[in-house]
C-alpha cells in the first residue's frame, strides 16, 4: 500500500532541513568543521539559531544525518525473497541512487568526505557503521531465517557495508566517479569473492 504523499508542513520541512545540511556542507568544506559556527550556518540558509536547533541537535548531527539509509534499507527489505542478500542490496542500491538528484549526490559525497577527513567526526563515523550493520543483520536474519546474531551473518553485513564504504570514499576522492557504478562494482567483487590479482612475489 503506497504511503501518503507528504503534506505542505512536512514537505517544507524537508526543504528547511536539505537547505541547512547543503550551506552546512559548503561552509564546511570552505571554512573547515572546527572554524564553522552554528550562527553561520543558520545565516547561510536564511534562518535563526534556534530554528536550526530544531532540526539538529548540533554541528555533528548535520554530517551524520543521512536521509538515504533508510530508504536503502528501507528497498533492501522489500526485495523478492529469493535473491541473495548481496543482489538485493545492489538492486536497492540502484534503485535509491538512480532516482538522486545532482544536489543530492553533492551532499552525500561532501558528508563522505568530511567524515573520513576530520579527527572529530571519525569516532562518530564508526558509530554509524556499527549501527548500519546492526540494521542489516536484522533485515537479513528476517531473509534468511537465521538469528540477528548470528556470526556469519553479521560477517556479511559488515562485508557489505564494508565495500559499500569503499566505493563511497572512492567517490570522494574522485568527482568525476559514477558513485551507482561504484557501488554495483563493489557489491560484485564482493559477490565474486573478492578475489585479488597477485603474482605471488611480494615487493621489497
Amino acid at each position: 500500500m503506497p504511503e501518503p504523499p507528504l503534506g505542505l508542513r512536512e514537505r517544507k520541512k524537508l526543504r528547511t532541513r536539505g537547505a541547512i545540511q547543503k550551506e552546512a556542507m559548503r561552509l564546511f568544506l570552505e571554512k573547515g568543521y572546527d572554524e564553522t559556527t552554528v550562527e553561520e550556518i543558520a545565516a547561510a540558509a536564511d534562518i535563526s539559531p534556534s530554528t536550526f536547533f530544531n532540526y539538529f541537535p548540533n554541528k555533528e548531527a548535520v554530517v551524520f544525518t543521512d536521509d538515504l539509509d533508510p530508504l536503502i534499507l528501507a528497498a533492501f527489505d522489500a526485495q523478492p525473497s529469493g535473491l541473495s542478500p548481496i543482489a538485493a542490496l545492489r538492486n536497492a542500491m540502484v534503485d535509491v541512487f538512480s532516482k538522486l538528484s545532482p544536489d543530492d549526490e553533492a551532499v552525500m559525497r561532501e558528508r563522505m568526505r568530511l567524515m573520513a577527513g576530520e579527527p572529530e567526526l571519525q569516532a562518530g563515523m564508526l558509530a554509524q557503521f556499527a549501527d548500519l550493520v546492526r540494521q542489516i543483520a536484522e533485515l537479513m536474519a528476517h531473509r534468511v531465517g537465521r538469528s540477528p546474531d548470528d556470526f556469519a551473518l553479521r560477517n556479511l553485513a559488515g562485508a557489505l557495508l564494508g565495500v559499500m564504504l569503499s566505493a563511497m570514499l572512492r567517490a570522494t576522492e574522485d568527482p568525476n566517479a559514477d558513485l551507482l557504478q561504484l557501488a554495483v562494482d563493489a557489491l560484485a567483487h564482493l559477490e565474486a569473492g573478492l578475489p585479488l590479482e597477485w603474482t605471488g612475489e611480494a615487493k621489497r
